[in-house]
């Protein structure tokens, strides 16, 4: 094996940790209609919301552990211990007997999530040869995309060959455990971090190390770099918390929280943790919505490669105008194509209601509560959440947890072709903008002393955001109804183009110290 060729192997080893990453925060998506009823959540309910981003929750947890962790016992080990903590969070979710300890099984996943992110490419930055480092660093990132897409084929397959929607649930997100074990044990391939190593004293293995990456000649070098930068960084004052918040960051800090806060309102998460029931709530079946879902993934991917190409040749600005559009503009359609959608349950309908629900084997207190939907024939409704109001009122809030996607069916006229096309948009604007350019552009803006410190900080409040829209959006859609969610998203979008125009600068082709010089000093 050719020493390129070797770290290139290491390097997309340690980037799988990104495909887990990926799929376990997408696979929630084809679970949660599922689970739901196993557990018997209330449709809409606060709870759902925070089983599904409870994963966040973990997220940001392991974010602030891993840094510490990763100096202390290593970037390997930590790597490791993600692995482990994917595979226990995926069986403990798909053991589950309450909605306590599946949401313990989510935190468990979260903590892998929120070290990953972190430890996986401080890693691959660590062992990369220059020349190689922006492309083996964004590997990672691309098996994020992937472990996205992946998931929700996954899903898509288990709906197709699964008939039981208890069992459904539990092997789409227990299955995670097999790729999980296999990242494990091919880390055990994967050598020490040289840079840790000599952090360590281990000098005779940080060598070793270097010469299978570099070669004999090239590692003395590297070898020199490092115990000079490491040499630097006991002599250097380290980053306090007063220098972040410091009156001269100002203009910077706008720019960081901003851009971090813009990045997750716009309702990303949102879209990837309930895309499957987003679908069906513009009238399509399960197994519709699930295909439908898996496009997004795709596209994910598609626009994440071309923003890879874009973002140096094109620049980061005309990426997030384009993207800010795009969002509005997507948004603006799927929420527009809610407010024009017309529900209405006449004759023909109720008995095609009824005989899906017959099939499905309801029981008959459910049946029963199903026919009194027939007091509502040939009364039309403009008003999503007026119409459900009378549904749950007609046939209780058991039925109404348990068939309410199939009520919707059979009751909604709706262009759902415009609802696919405007989060197809939706998700090409943000992978192609938001999605990269808020990293790279986080990685430039702040000064090299205080950097770590405050990517960290903006890492935790994009967090933050992010965990709040994914756990409100199911209450959103129950009492706002789906055309005020999506339009309210659609309007943060519209902001985001503005903050961009008035605010952010561009940093293609500009130095550090210039941009440095800039936006610390003029403010």
């Amino acid at each position: 094996m050719t020493k390129k060729t070797y770290t290139i192997f290491i390097s997309l080893v340690v980037a799988l940790g990104g495909f887990l990453l990926g799929y376990d925060s997408a696979v929630i998506s084809g679970a949660t209609p599922f689970y739901r009823e196993t557990f018997g959540l209330d449709s809409g309910s606060m709870l759902i919301g925070f089983s599904v981003s409870s994963l966040i929750l973990g997220a940001i947890m392991g974010n602030i552990i891993a840094g510490k962790l990763a100096d202390f016992f290593g970037r390997r080990k930590i790597l490791m211990t993600t692995a482990i903590l994917f595979t226990a969070s995926a069986i403990i979710t798909a053991l589950a007997s309450n909605i306590t300890i599946f949401v313990i099984g989510r935190i468990t996943g979260g903590l892998g999530v929120g070290m990953a992110i972190l430890v996986a490419p401080m890693y691959i930055a660590e062992i990369a040869p220059r020349k190689l480092r922006g492309t083996l660093v964004t590997f990672n990132q691309l098996n994020i995309v992937i472990g996205i897409s992946v998931a929700y084929f996954s899903n898509y397959f288990f709906q197709q060959t699964i008939a039981d929607p208890d069992l459904k649930w539990r092997v789409m997100l227990g299955v995670e455990a097999v790729p999980a074990i296999i990242y494990l044990i091919l880390l055990f391939l994967v050598p020490r971090s040289p840079r840790w190593l000599m952090q360590k004293g281990e000098n005779e293995e940080a060598i070793n190390v270097l010469q299978k990456i570099h070669g004999q000649a090239q590692s003395i070098i590297i070898y020199n770099e490092i115990e000079k930068s490491l040499k630097e960084l006991l002599n250097k004052n380290k980053a306090r918390w007063a220098d972040v918040f410091s009156r001269k960051m100002k203009t910077v800090l706008i720019i960081g929280f901003g851009i971090a806060f813009f990045q997750q309102i716009t309702g990303i998460n949102a879209i990837f943790y309930y895309a499957p029931m987003i679908f069906e709530m513009a009238g399509g079946g399960k197994d519709a919505a699930f295909m439908q879902a898996a496009i997004l993934g795709v596209t994910n991917v598609v626009m994440t490669i071309l923003a890879l190409f874009l973002i140096d040749s094109l620049g980061r600005k005309p990426l997030l105008y384009t993207g800010a559009a795009g969002i509005c503009i997507s948004l603006a359609i799927v929420g527009f194509s809610f407010n024009n959608a017309k529900y209405n349950i006449d004759a023909s309908s109720m008995r095609e209601l009824t005989q899906e629900v017959t099939e499905m084997g309801a029981d008959p207190h459910h049946m029963s509560n199903i026919l009194k939907l027939d007091q509502l024939e040939d009364t039309p409704f403009n008003n999503e959440v007026e119409f459900f109001s009378l549904v749950k009122e007609k046939v209780g809030q058991d039925t109404y947890n348990s068939f309410k996607e199939i009520i919707l069916k059979h009751s909604i006229s709706i262009n759902a072709v415009w609802i696919l096309i405007g989060l197809i948009m939706f998700v090409a604007s943000f992978a192609i903008s938001m999605g990269p350019v808020m990293w790279t552009l986080l990685s430039e803006i702040f000064p090299n002393k205080l950097r770590g410190m405050a990517i960290s900080i903006m890492g935790f409040w994009n967090s933050i955001v992010s965990f709040s829209v994914a756990t409100v959006f199911p209450v959103q859609l129950e009492y706002m109804g789906s055309s005020n969610t999506y339009l309210i998203y659609s309007f943060f979008g519209f902001l985001t183009l503005l903050f961009v125009w008035r605010l952010v600068p561009e940093t293609k082709g500009r130095s550090l110290e210039e941009l440095e010089s800039e936006l610390v000093k003029r403010s």
